[in-house]
């Protein structure tokens, strides 16, 4: 069934059938015209005899003689019939009784009986037992009669007839061999069309084979030209079309591509909407995004849901009430501003694409800066206020004896230290996190560097009644630092620790000797650091002590300073700390 509904089939069925059909009507033409010839040609055999009996029988002066040549002269199977008048007939030796073709017949018929009456030849396919012409033709005979004069008062006629079955066999031959013929050419004609609409439909079945594998996504193939006709002119066709979606393809894929890679190497998310709000494409970021936020929402990923507020700004895009919407939202303690636009197909809204952008950061300096701000209002205000005061104290004299007065300019000397204590550290973090650190390194003994410093504290821990130790009974080394910095450092963490630990508790600092460092730590079993707050002790004016007690409270700016200086070195600094347990400040230096 395959074949038949295959070109070659159809094509070859085509022609085989108009073949076929002509070559019927040319066998049945065929065979009339060989039947009526061989008919013809009997015809005319026995009008010709029958003539040249009749010139015997009248120029012959002897009946008898002329009537035996008469008979002699036909074959066997031509039966001859000698009418001297309409009365008398004479018949040849060689007719039976049953081909005996009686006299009234010939008179009786119309076409028979013109040869006595108009003197003129005739002929005619007749039943010689005198009934109507039997169906099949070679069961009837051909009568030919021709006139003759034997006596001047007298019209006679000979008549010759012969059965056509004589012609039977010679029909039977003649259709044998154009049935032969007509089915040879049927066979040549198979051969042929089969060959030709395989010739026609070989380069179609190469289109097929292309088209099927463009349609698996290779575009390289192409058909083979064999011909100049139509059907390569298509494959030329065929070729270049494939040449040029290839080409286009090609240029699709690198255009895919290109934007993929934008879409992975954008900071911002981006997601993309059809009409009905699922979403198609997605980033990385995006991605992030939409995790975090199935996670808070406890949503199945799987739902491919966008998060309320961006439905609520699709909504708004699609109902066309602006080109653009904007909105922020906090997911997982990260703020996102989302933009959604609206992607159209003409005059319609097709879909609308989401740019997710992460301001966590924009509003921590944002926030950092307004800190920074009041931070450092408040730690000038202090001070000014107090040299204000004092200032005020004594141009309205109101020490009254030479120790007060000494006691304000005290004040007031050490108010105007510490603001330019406060200031001097805002210029060093600056320039530190511009990154001008000047680093002046050099090999130092680090146990013997760190027990110099410690001892430095030892008075004031006295003072404060907290025990600071620090121990190494292991061989010393060196490491290679700016010792003044990393004593910035140390100075820093050790006086935060005695101002955070109550009487009666301890601060020890201790080190650990790594493969290519130093780790020191600095333990102290203080009041310790709220976790919420750790995230931000070595944030600019971060202060444990909230009241900020004058005295006790430094500029907020140490720690800060301290990373710098550390990272300065390629080190790295963390803390640990519980609440009411203490606290682990630890710092990396490399050799």
């Amino acid at each position: 069934m395959k074949f038949w509904r295959s070109i070659v089939g159809k094509l070859w069925a085509t022609i085989l059938l108009l073949v076929s059909f002509v070559l019927f009507v040319l066998t049945i033409l065929l065979l009339g015209f060989f039947e009526n010839y061989h008919v013809n040609q009997v015809e005319k055999e026995l009008s010709n005899t029958a003539e040249k009996i009749a010139d015997i029988l009248a120029r012959h002066p002897n009946e008898k003689i002329g009537t035996e040549m008469a008979w002699e002269i036909v074959d066997s199977h031509v039966h001859v019939i000698i009418a001297k008048n309409k009365d008398t007939f004479l018949y040849s030796p060689n007719i039976s009784p049953k081909d005996k073709l009686d006299r009234s017949v010939i008179i009786h018929d119309k076409q028979l009986s013109k040869v006595f009456k108009n003197k003129k030849y005739v002929q005619k396919e007749i039943n010689i037992h005198g009934g109507k012409k039997f169906s099949n033709r070679y069961e009837n005979s051909i009568v030919v009669g021709v006139p003759l004069k034997m006596s001047p008062n007298e019209n006679g006629a000979v008549f010759l007839y012969q059965s056509l079955e004589v012609i039977k066999e010679t029909s039977e031959q003649t259709t044998k061999l154009i049935i032969l013929a007509a089915v040879i050419a049927i066979f040549l004609t198979t051969v042929f069309a089969f060959f030709l609409s395989t010739r026609i439909t070989a380069p179609l079945r190469k289109m097929r084979e292309a088209t099927s594998s463009f349609a698996k996504g290779k575009f390289d193939a192409k058909v083979p030209i064999l011909t100049s006709d139509e059907i390569g002119e298509l494959g030329i066709a065929f070729n270049h079309m494939a040449k040029r979606l290839q080409f286009n393809m090609n240029a699709l894929n690198q255009e895919k591509e290109q934007l993929a890679s934008i879409l992975r190497s954008m900071a911002d998310g981006v997601i993309t909407f059809n009409r009905d709000g699922t979403i198609l494409i997605t980033n990385p970021p995006a991605d992030r995004f939409l995790q975090n936020w199935y996670y808070e929402h406890r949503e199945d990923e799987q739902t491919e849901t966008a998060p309320t507020l961006i439905q609520e700004l699709l909504g708004k895009v699609f109902r066309r009430e602006e080109s653009e919407q904007i909105g922020e939202l906090t997911v997982q303690g990260r703020t996102y501003v989302v933009i959604v636009s609206p992607l159209y197909s003409g005059e319609t809204v097709r879909g609308a694409v989401a740019v997710v952008r992460d301001m966590t950061e924009e509003r921590r300096l944002d926030k950092l800066r307004k800190d920074f701000i009041a931070n450092v209002s408040h730690e000038l205000r202090t001070p000014i206020s107090l040299l204000q005061g004092y200032s005020e104290a004594i141009i309205d004299d109101i020490a009254a004896t030479d120790e007060e007065k000494k006691e304000i300019v005290k004040i007031i000397y050490e108010e105007s230290l510490r603001m330019k204590r406060l200031v001097n550290e805002l210029l060093d973090l600056a320039r530190m996190e511009a990154g001008h650190t000047n680093l002046q390194k050099r090999e130092v003994e680090i146990p013997a560097f760190i027990k110099r410093v410690t001892n430095k504290f030892q008075g004031l821990a006295k003072d404060q009644e907290v025990r600071l130790l620090f121990d190494w009974d292991k061989p010393s080394f060196a490491a290679n630092i700016d010792p003044d910095r990393i004593e910035q450092v140390l100075t820093n963490l050790i006086d935060n620790a005695l101002r955070h630990t109550p009487k009666g508790g301890f601060v020890r600092v201790d080190m650990e000797k790594k493969q290519k460092g130093v780790v020191i730590y600095v333990i102290d079993s203080g009041s310790g650091i709220p976790e919420e707050d750790l995230p931000f002790v070595f944030e600019r004016f971060y202060k444990a002590d909230k009241a900020r007690t004058r005295g006790r409270s430094g500029t907020g700016l140490g720690l800060a300073i301290a990373k710098n200086i550390v990272e300065a070195h390629g080190g790295s600094i963390r803390v640990q700390s519980k609440l009411g347990e203490g606290t682990t400040f630890s710092f990396y230096l490399p050799y």
